[in-house]
Parts: structure tokens; C-alpha cells; sequence
């Protein structure tokens, strides 16, 4: 239609969870007329600090748009700068994740530039919109201890201007997932699901040293370890094989996602051990599918996790830490309470809150 306002996406980094966000987004809010542009994720240091150079000479960068939306990943700053035309295009900047909250591997090169990308978009944005109050809060803090060791000549209130226009809006869970189940939990001797990313900041071996400790105490439990691998993995994984290999009704990446709806309808209990998690897709998901959940009372869990199912945090010790887990657990399982479905994570209900802030910054009426 003539009318329809068109909007221009940007994925600067395109990993699953930011490939599904923008496709669903896309797909929800037909009215508008969307164009995307999105780069591969690899090299992520030069990803995050030469998307702008890698879109430079884009057609439709030289378009008029109503609306920009930009994920965290997109130099925002630099991009309106080296395309003038859009250097009054309203833009909304999305952030999946945030720099300054990112864990150390240990691995990575120490640089500041991706927070600095991640500060500069957030200032030349209109709007941001954040996935949980937790990557938000994290973000904001982050940026004002890095404002803070800066010598001089920066405005004090730099990250209260960009407090005032963020707000929280997460990732939605399609409704599909939302699934009313014909058999009971198991609780006596529970389908644990652990479905996240295969690295070092999804805690692996957190999650090793829990399933040791409900085998020290001889609980009974069956298992299944599943999400993206890749290349190089922590052995954790291996051990985890090894031990419970008995235990195991399913392992690694689920190529159907059919199966993987299957598995999370199935499941009693989804598991997080994660030392960094901005949002929590994998656990949402397994929550909506009615798994009872068992994650540390962290990042942004507190916000849909029940308290009885949140374990006491040590991030410091995995020992007491799996120590806490299991006393978690083994009181849900004899409390045995009704799974927590999060209705307010719905697309159909969050999608009108996207189509609010759109309609809000492209100047649509209605």
C-alpha cells in the first residue's frame, strides 16, 4: 500500500536469537513495509566495530525511510553519519545484549570499542528498547563506571538521557509453544532439559558439578542436553557424557525444530547455570511449554522465575552453588507445584506493544 510506512532493519550480527527476533518481528507487523539488512555472525570484533563500513555504498541506505530499528550490534552513530540522509531518520535500537555486562572467557582480546559502539548507539537512537530490566540495568551501570574513569570533558548526565527514553520489551515466545499438556510432570524421577548455547558463559561445568551432587544424593533424575555447539566446546560437555550417559534421552543440537518443540512439551524441568543470559529464550520457552524451571536467582531470571524455583547465586563457588540447586530442586519436587505459563511473554500480546513504539516514532496515527 501507498501508505505503509517504510521502515529499514539492521542486523549487524545476525545469531540465531537476532535472526528470529527480526523474522518475528517482521511477520507480526505486516502493516509496515520492512527492508532488512543483515551481516553474517563471524568476526565479531570487526562485526560490531565495521558494520557501518561494511553497508558503506548501500542502495538503500540512500533511500528515504520513516523508521530505522538497529540491533545492538549496529554503529548506529557511524552510520547516520556516513549516510546524511538518514542523520534525521528516527531509529529505535534494540539491544539483545549488552557490552559492558559481558563476562570475561578469559580468551578475548580486552578492548573497549564494542562498549563504545554499544554507548554511541544508544545516544543517537530516539528510542531503546531493552529485552529484560536486567540487560538495561547492567547497561546503565556499565556505562556510567565507564563514563566515570574518563578524564574529562564528558556531560554528567549522559546516561540519564538515555535512562529517559529506554524501556523494557522482550524477546516474545510464539504462541504456538503455548501448549496445555495431556500428561503430568513426572516429579519422582524428573526429565531435566538443559537447552542452552554450548559455551563457557551458559556454565557447563555449574551444571556438571549439580548433576554430581543429585547423584551424591542419590536422586533420581533423566536427561537431556541439547542447543547450538560449535567448534570448540568446554569439556564439561564430555564428562557430562560420560557420567550420565545412562541418564541421557537426548544430547546435542535438535536440526528439527519440531522435535525441539516436542522435547520442551516433554520435559519436567528446564535448568539454567548460566553466568550471563541478557534474557533467557531457552528457559521462556521451556517455561511456556510447561516445565517447572530451576535457574540461580541472577541476571534477568528473577523477572519471570517464580522464587521457589531460583536458586541462591554463588558465583563465586559452583560447589555451594550446585549444593543450593539440588536442595532447590528436591523441594520443588516434593512441593510439586503448577508450571508458571507467562502469558505476558506472548507475541500476540507483546506485538502491540512494537506496533506502539513504531506507530509512536514514524509518526503514525492510530
Amino acid at each position: 500500500m501507498a501508505d505503509q510506512k517504510r521502515i529499514l532493519l539492521l542486523s549487524g550480527y545476525d545469531a540465531g536469537s537476532h535472526r528470529r527476533w527480526r523474522e518475528q518481528l517482521v511477520a507480526a507487523l505486516p502493516e509496515f513495509r520492512w527492508q532488512t539488512l543483515a551481516l553474517p555472525p563471524r568476526f565479531f570484533r570487526w562485526r560490531i566495530r565495521g558494520n557501518a563500513l561494511s553497508w558503506l555504498g548501500e542502495p538503500l541506505l540512500q533511500e528515504p525511510w520513516d523508521l530505522i530499528v538497529a540491533t545492538s550490534m549496529v554503529d548506529l552513530a557511524t552510520l547516520k553519519g556516513l549516510n546524511p540522509n538518514l542523520a534525521r531518520t528516527p531509529a529505535v535500537l534494540y539491544m539483545h545484549e549488552n557490552q559492558f555486562a559481558y563476562p570475561d572467557s578469559g580468551r578475548q582480546h580486552s578492548s573497549a570499542e564494542p562498549s563504545m559502539v554499544n554507548l554511541y548507539s544508544a545516544l543517537a537512537a530516539d528510542r531503546v528498547l531493552f529485552n529484560s530490566a536486567w540487560n538495561r540495568d547492567s547497561f546503565l551501570d556499565g556505562a556510567y563506571r565507564f563514563i566515570d574513569r574518563m578524564p574529562d570533558r564528558l556531560p554528567a548526565d549522559m546516561t540519564h538521557s538515555i535512562r529517559e527514553k529506554s524501556h523494557v520489551l522482550p524477546v516474545p515466545i510464539e504462541d504456538r509453544l503455548y501448549v496445555s499438556r495431556t500428561d503430568p510432570l513426572n516429579l519422582t524421577n524428573p526429565h531435566l532439559l538443559w537447552n542452552h548455547r554450548w559455551e563457557y558463559d551458559k556454565g557447563p561445568e555449574r551444571l556438571l558439578a549439580l548433576l554430581r551432587e543429585l547423584k551424591r544424593r542419590q536422586q533420581p533424575f533423566r536427561l537431556s542436553v541439547v542447543g547450538e555447539q560449535f567448534r570448540r566446546q568446554p569439556p564439561a560437555f564430555d564428562r557430562i557424557r560420560e557420567e550420565f550417559g545412562q541418564q541421557i534421552l537426548c544430547w546435542g543440537f535438535q536440526d528439527s525444530r519440531q522435535d525441539y518443540d516436542r522435547l520442551l512439551a516433554t520435559a519436567d524441568v528446564a535448568v539454567s547455570t548460566a553466568t550471563h543470559d541478557f534474557q533467557g529464550l531457552a528457559m521462556l520457552e521451556a517455561m511456556a511449554s510447561g516445565c517447572l524451571a530451576l535457574a540461580p536467582r541472577r541476571l534477568a531470571y528473577p523477572e519471570y522465575v517464580p522464587a521457589a524455583q531460583c536458586y541462591a547465586s554463588r558465583e563465586d563457588d559452583a560447589a555451594t552453588e550446585a549444593r543450593a540447586a539440588a536442595d532447590c530442586l528436591q523441594t520443588l519436587l516434593h512441593e510439586q507445584p503448577e508450571p508458571v505459563m507467562l502469558d505476558a511473554w506472548r507475541l500476540s500480546r507483546l506485538a502491540d506493544e512494537y506496533r506502539r513504539h513504531i506507530n509512536e516514532l514514524s509518526g503514525t496515527t492510530g
